[in-house]
Parts: C-alpha cells; sequence; structure tokens
C-alpha cells in the first residue's frame, strides 16, 4: 500500500470515529430525555405541592367566583394558647396559605401505540380516575392585617333548584349545602314585622331597592331541613322556652325568630314575661338587658339576654358611675347561673366585641379567680376570648346532666364584610346581588375553629353558620341605614328578613 492509500484510510478512520461519537451522543441525550418524559408522566406534578388536607373543601365543576368578604373568623392555623384569634379589630397578622390544583393530561390518540405508551396510557387513565373520585379544593387566599381581605372560593356551580333535597335526616349536616331561589321566600314581611322588628333592621324601610337577597332558602346537602312553620314551633315547643344570650347578632336571631313565628303579623296577645327574667327597664330610660315572650297558645316563651362577651361583667363600685368593671373570663354570665334551669333550648355566641376599644370604652378589666389577669399571653384578645368561649361552654355542658330537659347551642361566628377598611374608617359591603347562588359549602369542620373546638368533647351542640353566611355578602344593611353617619356602612348586621332566618331554620331542625 502506498503511502497516499495509506493516509487516505487514516482519514476515513478518523471520519468514522467522529461520526460514531456524535451518534453515541444523541442517542445519550435520546435516553435521558425518554427517561426524564417517563419520570414526569408517572409521577405527577401534584406529587410536590403542599398538601391539601388543611384548606377549606368545597367541590367545583365550571369557574372560580371570587367574593371580597372581610371574614372575621378563625382557622385552625390562627388558634393557639399562644396565637390569638385573628381578626381586624386586634390587627394581627396571619399567614397567607394557597394550594393548587393537580393537572392531569388525557392520552393522545391517533397513532399506533407502542409497549411503553401503552404502558403510559394506563398509567395517566389511572389518575385521571383517582382525580375524578377525589373532591376538588378550593384556593383560599386570606390577608388579615389587610383591611381589603379576600377569601376566594372555588365552589360548584349548579342549577338552581326550589326544591329541597328528598334524603334522610339522619347525621345531616346543615352547614354543608347551596344557596338556591325559593320564590316562597321571605317567611314574612319586613315591612309589617313592627311588633318584634327593630327598625334600624328593617331594610324594607330603608332606601334600598333591590331585595333578590331575600328570595334564597339554604339546602343542605344529601338531606332535607324540615320547613319552618311558626304553630310547627309553637307545638314543638309547647311549654318549654327558647333563650338567646350573646351580643347584638343574637339579638338579630331573636327578633327573626319572633318574625318567623308569628309570620310578622300583629299578635296582642302575645305576653310581655321579661321582669320573670330580671328584664326591668332602668330608671331614666334607656333599653333593659334582655327581652322575654309568650305565646298563650302552647306557653311558649322565647327571649334574649344581652352578653356581648359571653362570661360575667360586674362593677368594681357600684356606687360609682364611672368605675371599672370587672371582666371575668372564667365565669358564665350572671344570667346563666341564675335562670338557666327555666330554659329548656338555649343558644349561645359572641365574638365581635373582642376589642380594645369595647374592652377600653366599657372600662372591662380582664379577671381570673376573682383576682386581675396577670397572665400575658391570656391578656392577649384572641386567646381571652378562646378562654372564655371554653369556659362558658364547659360550665353549660357540666349542667346537662343535672337539667334533663336542656338543649344547648354555641352559635358560630357571624362574619363581616368589611372592605377596604373597618366601619369608621371608610369600610364598605355595597353589593346589592347575591352572588352565592349554585355555589356549595362542603366543608367538614367549621370556619369558625374557635367555636368548633370549644364545643368538641362537650354536651353542646355547634350551630355552625360561619361558612354559609359568609358568601352573602350582599345580605347586610350596609349603606342603606337611616340613622349611620355619612360614609359609614353596617357590613356587620344583617338585613332582616334576611340571613338570620336561616340560623333559626337550622336551628328549628335540629331541635
Amino acid at each position: 500500500m502506498t503511502p497516499l492509500h495509506r493516509n487516505s484510510f487514516r482519514m476515513k478512520r478518523v471520519a468514522l470515529r467522529r461520526r460514531a461519537r456524535h451518534i453515541s451522543v444523541v442517542l445519550v441525550v435520546l435516553v435521558c430525555a425518554t427517561v426524564g418524559i417517563w419520570t414526569w408522566d408517572t409521577a405527577p406534578s401534584s406529587a410536590f405541592l403542599p398538601p391539601q388536607s388543611r384548606f377549606l373543601k368545597l367541590q367545583t365543576e365550571e369557574e372560580v367566583r371570587r367574593i371580597p368578604s372581610g371574614l372575621n373568623t378563625e382557622t385552625k392555623g390562627s388558634y393557639s394558647s399562644a396565637t390569638p384569634f385573628v381578626n381586624k379589630e386586634t390587627k394581627e397578622d396571619s399567614t397567607i396559605e394557597q394550594v393548587e390544583h393537580e393537572v392531569v393530561s388525557e392520552p393522545k390518540h391517533g397513532k399506533t401505540p407502542t409497549s411503553r405508551e401503552n404502558k403510559l396510557q394506563q398509567v395517566k387513565r389511572e389518575v385521571a380516575i383517582r382525580k375524578d373520585q377525589t373532591t376538588k379544593t378550593t384556593h383560599i387566599k386570606e390577608t388579615h392585617s389587610d383591611p381589603e381581605r379576600t377569601k376566594q372560593f372555588v365552589a360548584k356551580k349548579d342549577d338552581v333548584s326550589t326544591s329541597t333535597a328528598r334524603f334522610p335526616n339522619q347525621a345531616c349536616n346543615y352547614a354543608k349545602g347551596k344557596w338556591v331561589v325559593d320564590n316562597h321566600r321571605p317567611l314574612y314581611s319586613g315591612s309589617h314585622c313592627k311588633q318584634w322588628l327593630a327598625s334600624m333592621w328593617a331594610c324594607r324601610l330603608m332606601q334600598r331597592t333591590d331585595f333578590a337577597f331575600e328570595r334564597l332558602r339554604w339546602q343542605p346537602k344529601d338531606c332535607s331541613m324540615e320547613e319552618f312553620e311558626g304553630s310547627k314551633f309553637l307545638t314543638r315547643m309547647k311549654n318549654r322556652t327558647l333563650a338567646f344570650v350573646g351580643d347584638s347578632l343574637g339579638r338579630q336571631q331573636f327578633q327573626s325568630m319572633m318574625c318567623m313565628i308569628t309570620g310578622g303579623k300583629e299578635r296582642p296577645d302575645v305576653l310581655d314575661v321579661g321582669p320573670e327574667f330580671g328584664f326591668i327597664t332602668p330608671e331614666g330610660g334607656g333599653r333593659p338587658n334582655g327581652w322575654a315572650y309568650r305565646f298563650p297558645e302552647t306557653n311558649t316563651t322565647v327571649l334574649y339576654h344581652w352578653s356581648s362577651t359571653l362570661c360575667d361583667i360586674q362593677p368594681l363600685n357600684i356606687s360609682d358611675p364611672l368605675t371599672e368593671h370587672a371582666m371575668h373570663l372564667d365565669r358564665p354570665p350572671a344570667f346563666l347561673r341564675q335562670y338557666l334551669h327555666k330554659i329548656n333550648v338555649l343558644v349561645m355566641n359572641t365574638g365581635h366585641h373582642w376589642n380594645r376599644g369595647k374592652l377600653n370604652g366599657n372600662r372591662w378589666v380582664m379577671h381570673v379567680n376573682g383576682v386581675p389577669n396577670a397572665d400575658k399571653k391570656l391578656a392577649a384578645l384572641g386567646n381571652a376570648k378562646n378562654f372564655t368561649i371554653h369556659s362558658t361552654v364547659s360550665w353549660v355542658s357540666s349542667q346537662l346532666p343535672r337539667h334533663p330537659g336542656l338543649k344547648a347551642f354555641y352559635r358560630s361566628l357571624s362574619p363581616r364584610h368589611f372592605v377596604g377598611g373597618e366601619w369608621n374608617t371608610g369600610g364598605s359591603c355595597n353589593n346589592t346581588t347575591p352572588m352565592s347562588i349554585g355555589k356549595e359549602v362542603l366543608q367538614e369542620e367549621s370556619s369558625d375553629y374557635s367555636a368548633g373546638h370549644a364545643v368538641k368533647g362537650t354536651g353542646v351542640k355547634l350551630l355552625d353558620i360561619t361558612a354559609l353566611s359568609h358568601i352573602r355578602d350582599e345580605g347586610h344593611i350596609s349603606r342603606f341605614s337611616l340613622s349611620a353617619s355619612k360614609g359609614v356602612q353596617d357590613c356587620l348586621h344583617w338585613c332582616l328578613p334576611g340571613v338570620p332566618d336561616t340560623w333559626n331554620e337550622m336551628l328549628f331542625a335540629m331541635i
């Protein structure tokens, strides 16, 4: 072989080696890409997301509706012996929690599948089936330190129905369900129920012109809720007493019940029995600390006692009108200790008076074991409120064996919907259109964690109204109050008839 031939052979051999290297690199890249795609498809992206068990669960099929809200309630994350109840009034921050949804792509069609593609499609189908069998989770975003707090609900949009679901009533969770339109609502006239309903809550007597909110009815999921009738209520409560003990939202529920029983009609035969329970108008006018009325045909009494903090409050110097008051966090209201034996159904609530403005304005001083509180942790308003709720609920539960005919309920927190500020800093709730129709609330635990935690393990039942009320921001008195100062809106109290009627329907079903 000549030198020329040898050089030509070497050059060809070098070229072949280079080409072999290039082919090897391409093969390695292809193998790595194949392995990466295989790993991604067989391990869905949701595996890298945080666990979803901490989040409020609702169902969704079509869309996400965002509702501005100032929901003043608790979550498990904000509730502990060291972490006060988080709300606007205490200006305490909470973390922002959010969760993403798992996305699973459908198998591709139109190609002849290889054995690997067949397996890949099978895995995808299994993942898709598992996804369809699970409840989708909401995306909650909540910032307690922001006056414009919002909570985003992913909710199931469904056809609006006016019929009640027909399912057995056993173990019904009335807090789960949806709002539907019912043209047979409201249960009474807001303009005619003047005997029982305060004009400051009767929106029919105000400048409001949109009353679509009155035609909504709560429909529980997978069970029916007995339709309320005044005559049935009185028969069921024959020779019995129903007592509401709490703040102004408790008073709204009381007035709602009186209007529901009477159908909003005048009842001159109903007796005022307030003095039997110590409800006497003080000298110089003012209002008593409660009201009590008796329906003579069934000897049924319905009463309300004002106790905004649900604990005992006593003046330190009874002769001094400007004296401080001992706020006994570990004592139930004196009214309950004195009159519990006369009550058959008790509904308690508290919540919105636990702020520094109320404590300072009323000269309330926290006491525990009969002396001023020295525990710094307990001095935090959230902790003090939780401690009081637990204390009073536990005391009532301890009294149940002594009063076999007594049924006791603690009503969870009624949500606020101030947006852009507080009641005195330009906060508003201008929406008047129901945005909750067809939306389902499906959470297993109450949005008011403090309330749910307090009744657990006791004989006191939870009247859970927080989540279902939260999606009714259009039902507040808002800017239509005739007595409010200019620029001040009421996004705490409800128009009546309205949302508190549903609280009473749930109560009626539970007693």
